[in-house]
Parts: C-alpha cells; structure tokens; sequence
C-alpha cells in the first residue's frame, strides 16, 4: 500500500475517493510498541475508520496525508 498522498486511495471497503489522512494504529494484544499499521482514509471515512479502530481499544493516531513534495 502506498502511503503518497498523490495516489492513496481511501482503506474503507468500496470507497474509492483520494486519500488525505492516515491513520496509524496497532493491535496491543498481538503487536508490540514498534509494530504499527497505517490505514489512509478521505475526508468522508476518517472518522468511521478511526472509530472502528479506537472501539476495538487499539492505539490510533491520525495525522494528514503527506504529499511526495512534502516529504523529507
């Protein structure tokens, strides 16, 4: 999965709208500190998707997607 803003496409199932957050969490029952995941979500899903997630007690952090320019 690509995390660029310029390409990511949306993590929740069917939707297919440009990306512009990422959503970082792991699963404290089988991952340690420094295993995260990264799902990326638009506008619309960022708020179903980091619900799911903090419902289910893992550790999410959400940030905006950054674009290949503002990368370091």
């Amino acid at each position: 999965m690509t995390t660029d803003a310029e390409t990511a496409v949306c993590s929740r199932a069917g939707c297919r709208a440009t990306a512009t957050w990422r959503i970082d969490w792991r699963n404290p029952r089988i991952h340690g500190e420094d295993r995260r995941k990264t799902w990326v979500a638009c506008d619309e899903h960022r708020g179903f998707l980091r619900d799911f997630l903090a419902s289910r007690d893992f550790p999410v952090e959400v940030s905006p997607l950054a674009t290949a320019g503002e990368r370091a």
